[in-house]
């Protein structure tokens, strides 16, 4: 049996396509926390196991999701993701044959501004989604949350997709929210930095992005990533230097 998992807020314009793209599962658990569109709704058509819960952080809300899954196999996915028919049939041999592995990382192809990003480190970007209820959980951090499992991890072959940012703009706003995030988890975590890194770590992120793992074969949209990461870098470093002098 197969539990797929997610989380969602005011995902009206993306729901749709990630539920139907996972109705092969035996069970969805969608996990709201209190959208105002017409999320819960759309939810609804594809399952009648729609929770509302106050929202808790990122991996604190999908142990929640894990929490009420029955199977023994969790796939947890976001709602801007979707389950290719590959990535379904080789799930679905898995589920079927068995297996030795914990859990499974799964390669994800991420969209920009419509464009499959195949540079920059965007892909194979793997993910671990898919794995044994009893052996996994998701790690309590601020943002960037990653299943932990207790056992050996496989991988799978086909890719799951990720309609990630619309355009830039969509990026810069939900750049600031991530960057606050990143920047409490270096907090809790006891991390400093001078501006002389901060420097340097953004300079090298877009460095790093279009020359090193190649994001100029992307073209323009390849260019605008690694200066948008820069600038994110920039940001967060920016952000956490500030929590600093507060004190």
């Amino acid at each position: 049996m197969l539990s797929v998992t997610l989380i969602t807020l005011n995902e009206e314009k993306n729901l749709r396509r990630c539920l139907e793209s996972v109705a092969f599962a035996d069970e969805i658990i969608v996990l709201d926390s209190g959208s105002e569109d017409q999320t819960p709704a759309i939810a609804r058509e594809f399952t009648d196991k729609v929770y509302l819960e106050p929202w808790q952080g990122f991996a604190r809300q999908k142990n929640l999701a894990q929490d009420k899954a029955q199977g023994p196999w969790i796939l947890n996915i976001d709602a801007d993701e979707q389950v290719t028919p590959e990535l379904k049939d080789e799930i679905l041999l898995v589920l079927q044959n068995g297996s030795p592995y914990a859990g499974f990382r799964i390669p994800r192809k991420n969209f920009f501004c419509g464009q499959w990003i195949r540079h920059g480190g965007w892909y194979p970007n793997y993910q671990l989604r898919l794995y044994r209820k009893e052996l996994g959980r998701f790690a309590q951090r601020e943002v960037h949350e990653q299943v932990i499992v207790n056992g050996k991890v496989g991988t799978l072959k086909a890719s799951l997709k990720h309609f990630t940012y619309d355009s830039v703009s969509d990026y810069l706003k939900r750049m600031d929210r991530y960057s606050d995030l990143s920047a409490e988890q270096y907090w809790l975590e006891g991390k400093k930095i001078s501006w002389v890194e901060i420097l340097f770590r953004s300079f090298f992120t877009f460095f790093k992005m279009w020359v090193l793992q190649r994001g100029f074969l992307d073209g323009v949209n390849g260019l605008a990533l690694a200066k948008l990461y820069s600038q994110y870098t920039f940001v967060k470093y920016a952000k956490l230097k500030e929590r600093h002098k507060k004190i």
